[in-house]
């Protein structure tokens, strides 16, 4: 699970993993590309391993770049706890093309908005500039772009006249901590799975 911040998110996944009788994913490693987040200590907590993979760690001279050169760090983090997908829960930073080529399909991201409505980093305040009555929040896989992945699901909660940026995002989180934890069972479970740009869901009638 990659993080930049509190990691509420990343908790509603570990206890949603905790109450399955049978679970079909583990939280291998908790990756932040900041030292000071708040989810790396709940990690802790949860005896589940904390690392924090930083670009100020990157040398400015960096070849080719200092964003490859940090996803190269990332790349053996991950290879470090034999990681199989990467589940982004508020990580904020966009993953080059280069890493992502060998990660296809196995990349998810939660953004809060009902995309392709309002992609990007500031979706709440965008949502009640807007004047939208619906918003949401939408579970896709990652790709090149910002926020144009391949959807999965999505979750509606009403914008509510007079409606701040932290009460919209309180209520969204609400609808986030449900759906992102399910969808993540269910790929592991392998009940979907990303073919080009078009995802495939496995009748559950089958074997």
């Amino acid at each position: 699970v990659l993080i930049s911040g509190s990691g509420s998110g990343m908790h509603a996944l570990i206890a949603h993993e905790l109450q399955m009788d049978s679970p079909c994913f583990v939280t291998s490693v908790v990756i932040s590309d900041r030292e000071d987040a708040g989810g790396l200590s709940i990690a802790t907590e949860y005896s589940i391993a904390a690392e924090v993979v930083s670009l100020a760690d990157i040398p400015e001279d960096a070849q080719p770049s200092r964003r490859r050169a940090h996803e190269v760090a990332l790349e053996s983090v991950l290879d470090k706890y034999e990681v199989e997908a990467i589940i982004l829960s508020g990580y904020m930073r966009i993953l080059t093309p280069d890493f992502l080529q060998g990660w296809l399909g196995k990349v998810l991201n939660i953004h809060p908005s009902l995309l392709p409505r309002h992609p990007g980093a500031h979706a709440h305040r965008d949502v009640i500039e807007s004047g939208d009555t619906v918003t949401g929040c939408t579970v896709h896989f990652v790709d090149g772009g910002v926020d144009t992945g391949a959807i999965i699901a999505q979750s509606e909660v009403p914008v509510h006249k007079g409606d701040t940026i932290e009460m919209l995002q309180e209520r969204v989180k609400v609808v986030e901590h449900r759906l992102y934890p399910q969808l993540i069972s269910d790929f592991s479970a392998g009940r979907f799975r990303l073919e080009g740009q078009t995802v495939i869901w496995k009748n559950l009638q089958d074997n």
